[in-house]
């Protein structure tokens, strides 16, 4: 493959999650958002919640993520990390992996959340049980208890 055809497939994404409230828009860092939508490059695509934050004048304020020093910790644990200002809490840590299991074949993973994913009308996870679901054009995706969370995404596949 030609290096400008290599470098154009990198960069291209493979899916996105557009962003259906104001909240989950909030919730992704600024440099990753772009039109309320956020790329899908790197699969499987973890999604997490941002634990690096404190608190100043009333305000949660992001701490910015740091290249590690040692290779050991190399491997962030997630793709995406969202801030999650909802009390309690609806992201776990580490909450969902996107990933293709044949040329078009998308599924969700919840990855042992502690209040599961909906993912089109199926739900998934919740008590850190875990569970997989077929992950299709269109799908709404919703992080946490369904009835409560604003964490609301539309998955868009663009194979």
């Amino acid at each position: 493959m030609p290096l400008k055809a290599a470098i154009l497939e990198t960069f291209r994404p493979r899916a996105v999650l557009l962003a259906l409230s104001p909240e989950a828009g909030a919730a992704v860092p600024a440099a990753e958002l772009i039109d309320n939508m956020v790329a899908v490059r790197r699969l499987p695509f973890r999604v997490g919640r941002e634990s690096r934050v404190v608190q100043s004048d009333g305000r949660w304020i992001r701490r910015e993520r740091i290249a590690p020093l040692h290779a050991a910790h190399a491997q962030p644990n997630n793709d995406l990390y969202l801030f999650d200002a909802c009390v309690p809490l609806q992201i776990s840590r580490a909450h969902l992996a996107i990933d293709v299991i044949a040329p078009g074949q998308w599924r969700a993973i919840d990855r042992g959340s502690a209040h599961g994913t909906l993912v089109g009308a199926r739900f998934i996870g919740a008590e850190e049980n875990g569970g997989a679901a077929p992950l299709t054009d269109g799908d709404l995706i919703v992080l946490g208890d369904p009835e409560r969370s604003p964490y609301r995404f539309r998955f868009i596949d663009l194979s």
